[in-house]
C-alpha cells in the first residue's frame, strides 16, 4: 500500500515528454473519446464548437450521453435536440457511436440525472434502490430508455447502448446509495425490448490500487461491483481505468494514490468473460477538487500530457498480459484538452493526435 502513495505539489512545470514517448500499436482496437456537454459547460467552453473541434481528429468511436433531466425537463416534455445534434455531427465526421441511455446515472459529473418530477425526494443513503420500493422511478427510467433507443435505433452509426454508469457502485463520494442489480436488470430489458440487434454495454471502475480495491469490495460485497454485474448482464464490459488520483490536499502538497504499476488491474481483467472495452482511460487530471485545475504554464500531477500516452500504453499491455482483446479504448477528458488549448497549451490534444497517428501505423 505504501508503494502506491505519492506526495507532491499538484501543479508541476510543463514538460514535453509526450513528444517522444513510445506508443503501443492499437491493432484492431478502436480509439475514441467520450464527450460530456455538461463538463464543457462547467469549463466555460462552447459545447457545439468544442465537439466539432474534437470530431476533426481521426478517431473511430465516440460515446455520447442521453441526460434524462435535460431531455425530460418537465412532465410530458421530451427534448432530444441536443443529442440529435451531437449524433448528426458525429455521423458527418464518420464516427461510430455508443449512446449511454442511463437512465439515472450517466457519465459526467454529477453522474446522476434523474428529473425532479420522477424523484421528489432524495434517495436515502446507505440503501440499495430496489424495483419493489421505487416502482414509479423504474417505470419512468424504463420508459425514457425505450424512447431513446426507439428514436435512434435506425442510426447505423450507433454500435452499442450503454445502460447506467458504474451501475451498482455508490455515486462517487457524494452519496452512499446504490442501485440494486434487479433494478439495473430491468433497465437492460428495456433496451432489449426496443433493439435486439445491438449489444448492451455496462461499465465499471477497475481497481488499480490496494486501498481502492479494498474499499470497492467492502462497499459492494453484498451484490458485487459494477464490473461483476456488467459481466453478468451485459454483452460488453466497459472498464474505467484511472491509475493516478488525488486523495486530499495538504497545504501546498497533495496526497495521491498511484496504482499504475500494481498487479490488481491485470488480475481483475483476467476474470472478465465478456467482450471488453476501456470506456474511460484517464486522460485528464483527477485532483482533490471537482473541476480539474487549469493553471497557465503548469500541468497537474495526476495526469500530465505524457500520461495520456502512458495510460493508453499500460492498458494495452495489461489487456495483452491478461489475454483480453480490447475492442475499443476511449480517452477520458477531451473537454479538458480543449480548455488547455485556450490557455496556449495544446499538448494534451497533440499527445492524443500522436497516439492516433502512431498507433494505427505502428
Amino acid at each position: 500500500m505504501l508503494s502506491e502513495i505519492r506526495i507532491s505539489r499538484a501543479a508541476q512545470p510543463r514538460t514535453d515528454g509526450w513528444r517522444s514517448a513510445p506508443i503501443t500499436p492499437r491493432g484492431a482496437t478502436r480509439l475514441g473519446i467520450s464527450y460530456r456537454p455538461r463538463q464543457a459547460e462547467a469549463l466555460g467552453l462552447d459545447v457545439k464548437h468544442s465537439l466539432q473541434r474534437l470530431l476533426g481528429y481521426p478517431f473511430q468511436l465516440i460515446r455520447l450521453g442521453a441526460y434524462w433531466n435535460r431531455m425530460e425537463p418537465t412532465p410530458g416534455i421530451f427534448d432530444p435536440s441536443e443529442l440529435d445534434e451531437q449524433i448528426d455531427a458525429a455521423e458527418r465526421s464518420g464516427k461510430q457511436i455508443i449512446v449511454c441511455v442511463g437512465a439515472l446515472k450517466t457519465f459526467g459529473y454529477p453522474e446522476f440525472f434523474a428529473p425532479a418530477h420522477h424523484l421528489p425526494r432524495a434517495l436515502p443513503e446507505h440503501t440499495r434502490i430496489r424495483p419493489t420500493a421505487y416502482t414509479s422511478l423504474l417505470a419512468g427510467a424504463s420508459e425514457f430508455i425505450e424512447r431513446v433507443v426507439e428514436r435512434y435505433a435506425a442510426r447505423q452509426s450507433i454500435i452499442a447502448w450503454q445502460v447506467e454508469h458504474e451501475s451498482v457502485d455508490p455515486l462517487g463520494m457524494e452519496h452512499s446509495w446504490r442501485l440494486d442489480t434487479t433494478f439495473v436488470a430491468e433497465e437492460v430489458q428495456a433496451v432489449r425490448r426496443r433493439d435486439t440487434s445491438r449489444p448492451v454495454l455496462m461499465n465499471g471502475f477497475l481497481p488499480v490500487s490496494l486501498p481502492v480495491k479494498l474499499t470497492q469490495w467492502w462497499q459492494t460485497r453484498d451484490q458485487g461491483d459494477s464490473l461483476a454485474v456488467a459481466d453478468k448482464l451485459a454483452d460488453i464490459v466497459g472498464v474505467d481505468y484511472y491509475p493516478r488520483h488525488a486523495l486530499v490536499g495538504l497545504g501546498g502538497m497533495t496526497l495521491y494514490l498511484d496504482g499504475s504499476r500494481s498487479p490488481w488491474a491485470q488480475r481483475r481483467l483476467m476474470g472478465i468473460s465478456k467482450r471488453v472495452m476501456v470506456t474511460e482511460g484517464q486522460a485528464e487530471p483527477w485532483e482533490a477538487v471537482t473541476t480539474p485545475p487549469n493553471p497557465r504554464g503548469l500541468e497537474m500531477y495526476s495526469c500530465r500530457p505524457h500520461h495520456v500516452i502512458d495510460n493508453y500504453n499500460r492498458c494495452m499491455a495489461l489487456a495483452h498480459q491478461a489475454g483480453v482483446s480490447l475492442e475499443a479504448y476511449l480517452f477520458w477528458g477531451a473537454e479538458y484538452w480543449v480548455l488547455r488549448a485556450t490557455r496556449d497549451d495544446a499538448s494534451y490534444l497533440q499527445a492524443f493526435a500522436r497516439i492516433l497517428n502512431s498507433a494505427a501505423g505502428a
